[in-house]
């Protein structure tokens, strides 16, 4: 069910339906971006790999994490961190060591392996950005805006977690 079809027979505010809008399309935007992934390595034929792996890959680049700084930093919280981390030591994507402080820790980092396909997200989005600009898709104060604005939204909701008014 969309955003909009849970709202019922209300009369919405302008800024509501501003809301309701910007919702959808984080939503959407993010699937996109998702679907985007999975179709690069489709086409690089690397099909055991999905886009939340390739994209967890991607963001841990050349540092060592453990699952749970992962998911604090709140990149994943629609996945298992936990099950995709597994999954792609398993695969030879990643190494993992226990910590020596906390046993119940596990630290992990990428292999050549997976730096190869934080490679391929990486060319991938410069490939995007350059598309981008080249076609004046939105210029560098367009996506200063969209950022600002995003951070603000970002800003907002988490206080609201945090300190529910």
């Amino acid at each position: 069910m969309s955003i909009h079809a849970s709202m019922g027979k209300q009369p919405m505010s302008g800024y509501m339906t501003g809301y309701l809008e910007t919702l959808a399309l984080v939503e959407r935007l993010h699937r996109l971006l998702l679907d985007v992934i999975k179709d690069e390595f489709e086409r690089t034929g690397v099909i055991e790999i999905n886009a939340v792996q390739a994209l967890l890959l991607y963001n841990i680049g050349d540092n060592e994490v453990t699952a749970g700084e992962l998911k604090s930093r709140g990149y994943y919280q629609g996945s298992n961190v936990s099950y995709n981390l597994k999954k792609l030591v398993e695969m030879g994507y990643m190494h993992h060591q226990r910590c020596e402080i906390d046993r119940r820790s596990v630290r992990v980092r990428l292999t050549a392996q997976g730096r190869d396909i934080r490679d391929t997200v990486q060319t991938l989005f410069e490939k995007h950005s350059a598309g981008m600009e080249g076609r004046n898709v939105i210029d560098l104060d367009g996506l200063d805006s969209v950022n600002t604005s995003l951070r603000r939204l970002e800003r907002f909701w988490t206080d609201q977690i945090r300190y529910i008014y």
